[in-house]
């Protein structure tokens, strides 16, 4: 034999790969290498073989490699072992392996023809972050980002009787403050303006219908308090908004209720505060008073 498997050594008769053992493609020839043959002198026999060629030392000759096809479908097996594993062709014909469309297979493609498809989409997510970052879109909108929105409530809560009811809101403010020594002065929070609308819609909603709105932490709202928020409703009852003149003469009656309900507490003691005021449908005045 002067050929054999270089994967298992299984001798054979010709270079005729793949192996009948394993089906390795490549085969080397059986013979005394040059380095070896110095180490240890000639073969048996004497002299050596002058028609056969040495190997180099090192070196391994492969020979071209060789698969089997299916002669349908043209799937390629490593061993003549049919049917054919794709098609179940009974039919394989050994065939020399190519390595045809190797290099273009392995091209790997830069990351802007990857990204290519999808530039539209990372301008427009561009365009939002800038519009986010320069506060021309306040990231509010979005879902789940910012306060709560307030239930919503029957009544009105933001106009009624041609009042401004949130002018009605700062004129409550501005009047409690008259009430106070200069040391006791609050500024007007709009984050606890909006955790008291909150709290004045979920009251209203209670009273007056069959549901119960979510509950809400002052922590939600994005107010200036580092102490805890305390809340104070009130409600006045026995008027109608329609007797008031101006938002002044409606904001005197709710300061003078919340007076009237907490008495220094509205005075002192705090730093900020904010008020939401809202009609009901029976006419009632609902008020809600947050402050730290």
């Amino acid at each position: 034999m002067n050929w054999r498997c270089t994967r298992c050594g299984k001798p054979h008769a010709e270079n005729d790969p793949p192996c009948d053992e394993c089906g390795h493609n490549s085969f080397e020839k059986a013979v005394v290498r040059v380095d070896e043959e110095h180490e240890s002198g000639p073969r048996s026999g004497g002299a050596p073989d002058a028609d056969r060629e040495p190997i180099p030392s090192g070196t391994v000759e492969t020979g071209p490699d060789y698969v089997w096809a299916c002669t349908n479908c043209g799937r390629e097996h490593v061993r003549n072992t049919p049917p054919c594993s794709r098609c179940g062709n009974p039919d394989l014909e050994r065939v020399e392996q190519t390595y045809e469309g190797l290099e273009r297979d392995l091209d790997t493609p830069s990351w802007f023809e990857v990204a290519k498809p999808y530039l539209p989409i990372f301008v427009i997510i561009g365009v939002i972050i800038a519009l986010f970052a320069t506060g021309i879109v306040s990231p509010t909108i979005l879902p789940g980002i910012g306060p709560p929105s307030p239930p919503d409530a029957p009544g009105q809560h933001s106009e009624a009787s041609g009042m401004d009811l949130e002018a009605v809101d700062r004129a409550v403010h501005d009047r409690l403050e008259e009430e106070r020594e200069s040391a006791e002065r609050r500024t007007y929070d709009d984050g606890l303006a909006a955790y008291a609308e909150y709290q004045n819609r979920r009251l209203v909603v209670l009273e007056f219908e069959d549901r119960t709105p979510d509950g809400v932490s002052a922590d939600e709202f994005d107010h200036s308090c580092e102490a805890e928020v305390q809340g104070a409703p009130a409600v006045v009852t026995d008027v109608s908004v329609d007797d008031y003149a101006d938002e002044s003469g409606l904001a005197e009656d709710i300061a003078s209720e919340l007076l009237s309900r907490y008495g220094d507490d509205i005075r002192t003691g705090f730093d900020a505060e904010g008020v939401d005021v809202h009609v009901a449908p029976n006419g009632d005045i609902y008020a809600f008073y947050a402050a730290c």
